[in-house]
């Protein structure tokens, strides 16, 4: 698309800006191939956590890749917190702000059971994970730049009925969730990498940047130069923590266009663990028997929570959701757990959950720093969303302008790496897509010892889960 019609239809500033696009775009457009092309597709979230690293900051607008800028997002400015009587003012009507948008993802509890139970069912003997919210991000912008079936079939996933429910409510979970404020950290991002050989639907790319906050980049798909952008992109977004991971992440000569996303939390518990308090124990791994370093905490007035056939207990997280660790019962097994409607109800309350009792809980968990990488292409077409993939059907209409080639989503790639310890959580992720009974109540304590596979769940401020997993081998 030509320079001037995306900046009219976006809005741009910066003339140097302007000028290096202009120098890029300015080429002799090459024959298109005449063969199906497609929308290079790669759903990549990968959260990392080395040492705990305390009061990391994200600037609001740190990406500036000059040479292929066509417009970048100007996240939410927000006061940090707090340190004199009008900072905290401050602080808090940002905060207030921020609350407005709490609750719209009320609607998803459906989505998040399906793609709970498809995607970290089956893990075997190894850990899997996944980011819900960043996984709903990532599908609402498909269904942006896909029509028809194609786009009928990510809507009936998400449990909307149009696109722009979809929009709005995207919007709103992007804005509940985007805090940088120095007490906690939890950024979304988005962009977009287009093929300078390809003129784009202007109103398109408006809505996503308008809605989604997405930047907009484009170059020479498959060249050294265009790929460095997109890995300095990530790279820079996720804190450098990716670097190895990122260096496997290019475009294709014949890519049309590229969806990546990124998220990165970082937040403290609201009550640390003490090192002191640390032991050696054994995790009764599928592989066998595995010495781990044990956090353990006692919290006199916990809270409990039982179901059927697993029992749980949520950490606070400072000013933000909580971790929860969902533990299967004795002879229980995760894939059971994760078909289990029970307990699929009570990964999505966030707490809200009848079989509950106030004790003493003696908390022990093994600290964990884990990763997974799949490719979740079968999953999201076992879980409907199909013509995507196929050539033949797919309808990315509302991408391009003029252009008559087949396109399709090649491959959703999908990794993620958590890690806790005494102090709290960080993770980060990118995603890059080139196109039951009753139970018997607990006595006055209890000890909530994981030491064999778990589910954890960490949730937003506003409830909804950023993140989730299986751990087999902490």
């Amino acid at each position: 698309m030509k320079t001037d019609k995306l900046q009219d239809a976006i809005g741009m500033i910066d003339e140097d800006l302007i000028a290096d696009a202009d120098n890029i775009l300015i080429k002799q457009k090459k024959r298109r191939n005449k063969w199906v092309i497609p929308v290079a597709a790669v759903l990549a979230l990968v959260i990392a956590l080395t040492p705990f690293l305390r009061n990391t900051k994200i600037p609001d607008n740190p990406f500036v890749i000059k040479s292929y800028a066509i417009n970048e997002a100007k996240y939410p400015q927000m006061t940090q917190y707090p340190l004199t009587e009008l900072g905290y003012k401050e602080w808090a009507e940002d905060q207030k702000v921020k609350r407005q948008y709490f609750g719209a993802g009320e609607n998803l509890d459906e989505f998040f059971k399906k793609t709970y139970s498809q995607i970290l069912s089956d893990s075997g003997k190894e850990n899997k994970l996944y980011s819900p919210v960043n996984m709903y991000m990532a599908l609402a912008m498909l269904a942006e730049i896909t029509d028809g079936e194609s786009r009928q079939q990510i809507l009936n996933l998400m449990g909307v009925e149009n696109i722009e429910t979809l929009r709005k409510q995207a919007n709103s979970i992007w804005n509940a969730n985007y805090n940088n404020d120095g007490a906690v950290t939890s950024v979304l991002a988005n962009s977009l990498w287009l093929n300078e050989n390809i003129t784009f639907n202007s109103e398109t790319l408006k809505t996503l940047a308008e809605n989604y906050f997405a930047s907009s980049y484009q170059g020479e798909m498959g060249s050294s130069q265009f790929n460095e952008a997109l890995q300095k992109w990530l790279n820079q977004q996720t804190g450098n923590l990716l670097k190895d991971q990122i260096l496997d992440i290019e475009l294709d000569p014949q890519t049309v266009m590229s969806i990546a996303t990124t998220i990165y939390y970082q937040a403290k518990w609201n009550a640390e663990f003490k090192n002191s308090l640390n032991t050696q124990g054994v995790f009764k791994s599928p592989l066998g028997d595995i010495l781990c370093e044990f956090m353990n905490q006692t919290e006199t007035y916990g809270v409990y929570y039982w179901g059927e056939k697993f029992s749980a207990v949520g950490k606070e997280i400072e000013m933000s959701g909580r971790m929860w660790f969902v533990l299967p019962d004795e002879n229980v097994s995760i894939d059971e757990l994760l078909n289990d409607s029970e307990a699929l109800k009570f990964m999505n309350a966030d707490g809200d959950w009848n079989n509950q009792k106030q004790l003493k809980v003696n908390l022990s968990i093994p600290k964990f720093d884990v990763c997974s990488d799949s490719d979740l292409k079968e999953d999201f077409e076992d879980l409907g969303v199909k013509d995507c993939f196929d050539s033949t059907v797919a309808d990315f209409s509302p991408l391009t302008v003029d252009f008559n080639d087949p396109i399709y989503l090649s491959k959703v790639q999908h990794g993620v790496r958590v890690a806790i310890d005494e102090e709290g959580v960080t993770a980060a992720a990118y995603t890059v897509l080139p196109m039951a009974g009753a139970a018997r109540p607990p006595e006055d304590e209890i000890d909530f010892v994981v030491d064999r596979p778990f589910i954890f769940v960490i949730t937003g401020e506003d409830g909804l889960p950023l993140f989730a997993g299986v751990i087999n081998q902490p």
